[in-house]
């Protein structure tokens, strides 16, 4: 079996490669298993600063990675890749690495030393999904490289020079082959060998049935998973809100990537007396946009990364409109649109009746309804089966505050959306996952605890 990549941009095929079968699957785990022990022997300065230069010769690599995403998924070059936030997040991690893997003494005297210590968990598998390729799977390969484990990659059918491009730096900076090892994988084995416990830890970033997949393979196992998976984001905007910076960043939170984000606006609530204006201002921007080959500078919004996710939310859009949404953004004036190239949509009269503001749409479209009052605004932000972020917009932060205390999500932003900080726990609750990366929490997952209690002999 093989794993095909086909560009959105042209239909082509970017890449194909063959998957692994079990026995030499077996036979990657195996050796990672082996290095392992001699990695986390090394000194954890010296981890950090292969992890570090690994980084680094990701990003020497940028120039070539940017057009290679835009044949890949289709993200715009214009943007020019992910390397920003690949490296925020690496860095931050390798900073606070030393105090969040320092051990916990609870007594040192003359009779005990009691200690709990952060020990890794041994063979992590990351599953990276293709809409943020890089930055995705370094939100667990960092952190995970330095605790002391190893890694092995299995990247998305739609993004697979990633993993080979990421191996392949850090192996360049001198971090070991079987530490850090890129893997194609089918499904079954993929399943096979998470139920054969071959893993101490995965991570899995994707869709509520992959997610599924993972923990029915898992069960019984007691292997430890870290979730991400689907998202149904919501934005709040107050009657004192700054109208201009939450329609700016609102949109963009909503079309950005080609609406491919996993933590994009999908739908926003709007205080009644801003709503007209809101809307209006949002129709603009998107009217602004130019939609087309993502390899082109001119292009602000590429294809979807898949024909069939594009149906998705042409089919999200037609129920809607027959239920009675109003369609803001004009067909004629995105003449490219069709097959993977998928026009923005904006729509009012819309309720949740209605698929577009229940289901993932993972596209360019959001749906906009005015609300009385923050009762009406919390009732409908958490009126979902997705917990990732909420975004919402005010002058007030303590109001804010009191609000996300209400709101169902793993993150509450203010007057900012779609964006991760790496020191605060990436999360999730309901059917977006379990689990938290980044930030210290982070790395107490990808660790367990170990306790020593050392009574000590008497001295004549």
């Amino acid at each position: 079996m093989s794993i095909t990549c086909i560009s959105p941009i042209d239909g082509s095929v970017v890449a194909e490669r063959p998957t692994l079968s079990r026995a030499d699957a077996d036979a990657a785990v195996s050796r990672a298993r082996a290095a392992q022990a001699d990695w986390a022997a090394r000194p954890l300065s010296e981890r950090i600063d292969l992890v570090l230069a690994g980084v680094a010769k990701v990003g020497a690599m940028n120039d070539e990675i940017v057009p290679e995403l835009a044949r890949q998924m289709g993200r715009p070059v214009r943007y020019g890749g992910e390397f920003g936030g690949f490296e925020e997040r690496a860095t931050h991690m390798a900073g606070i690495a030393e105090g969040a893997l320092a051990d916990v003494v609870v007594e040192d005297s003359e009779a005990f030393r009691r200690v709990i210590k952060r020990v890794p968990h041994g063979v992590v598998l990351v599953v990276a999904p293709w809409n943020y390729p890089y930055m995705t799977a370094i939100n667990t390969v960092a952190p995970a490289l330095i605790a002391g484990n190893a890694v092995m990659l299995k990247h998305a059918s739609q993004t697979p020079l990633v993993g080979e491009r990421m191996v392949a730096a850090f192996h360049a900076a001198g971090v070991p082959e079987d530490v850090f090892r890129n893997v194609f994988l089918d499904h079954d084995t993929t399943s096979a060998l998470i139920a054969a416990r071959a893993f101490g830890f995965v991570n899995f970033t994707g869709s509520v049935e992959g997610g599924r997949a993972i923990e029915r393979a898992a069960a019984g196992t007691f292997t430890p998973v870290g979730l991400e998976l689907g998202g149904k984001d919501p934005g709040y905007v107050m009657e004192d809100a700054d109208l201009d910076a939450a329609v700016d960043t609102l949109i963009d939170g909503a079309m950005f990537n080609s609406g491919q984000c996993c933590c994009g606006i999908e739908r926003i609530y709007v205080a009644a007396p801003l709503f007209d204006a809101f809307v209006e201002k949002a129709v603009a921007i998107v009217n602004g946009y130019r939609l087309g080959d993502p390899l082109d500078p001119e292009t602000t919004l590429g294809p979807m990364a898949h024909v069939r996710f594009a149906e998705e939310v042409r089919a999200q859009t037609r129920e809607a409109l027959a239920d009675g949404a109003r369609a803001h953004i004009d067909p004629a004036d995105f003449p490219r649109d069709g097959g993977a190239y998928l026009m923005p949509q904006i729509l009012t009269d819309v309720t949740h009746d209605m698929r577009v503001m229940r289901d993932e749409s993972f596209g360019p479209v959001v749906g906009i309804m005015p609300v009385v009052d923050d009762d009406e605004a919390v009732r409908l932000m958490n009126d979902s089966r997705f917990g990732l972020t909420a975004s919402l917009w005010t002058r007030d932060a303590a109001r804010a505050e009191a609000i996300g205390d209400r709101i169902e999500t793993g993150t509450v932003f203010l007057n900012r959306a779609d964006y991760l900080d790496p020191a605060l726990c990436w999360t999730g609750c309901k059917e977006t996952g379990r689990g938290g990366g980044l930030s210290v929490i982070g790395y107490q997952n990808l660790t367990r605890p170990k306790s020593y209690h050392l009574k000590k002999a008497r001295t004549a």
